[in-house]
């Protein structure tokens, strides 16, 4: 599994999913100067796709994903060095969940921007992005 990283197209069928949804993190990210001045609430839901029956079987937390580690390198994602765009942000998310978590398979992303600056009123502003393993 030490292959290439490259974007998937489709939510892959048949695997097992570990989900966080809404992971809060304060970050800089925007295009705009006083979004990267002030800062804002950032939210995050992740699914990570992988096989779960050597976890169901042995009732081992290393044959899983520790659910508080995957919220912390999220969280740290959200807060680190600022970018433009949330797309670049879901990005950034996709890769390390994939390069600290071997044993996923696949991963979906959302990152939701509920800040941000829109010429009419949005309940919310969200990107997914789908990233997987080349085996």
């Amino acid at each position: 599994m030490t292959g290439a990283i490259e974007a998937a197209t489709a939510v892959p069928e048949g695997l097992d999913r570990v989900a966080l949804r809404g992971i809060v993190g304060f970050g800089h990210h925007g295009v705009f100067d006083f979004e990267r001045r002030q800062g804002q609430r950032f939210v995050v839901d992740v699914t990570c796709f992988l096989d779960l029956s050597p976890a169901a079987a042995s009732d081992d937390l290393d044959q899983t994903i520790d659910y508080g580690a995957l919220a912390s390198v999220v969280v740290a994602d959200i807060e680190r060095d600022p970018l433009n765009l949330i797309e670049a942000l879901a990005e950034r998310i996709a890769q390390t969940c994939l390069k600290q978590h071997q044993r996923v398979d696949t991963v979906q992303v959302t990152v939701h921007k509920p800040g941000a600056p829109m010429p009419v009123e949005v309940a919310d502003v969200a990107v997914t992005v789908t990233r997987s393993r080349r085996i």
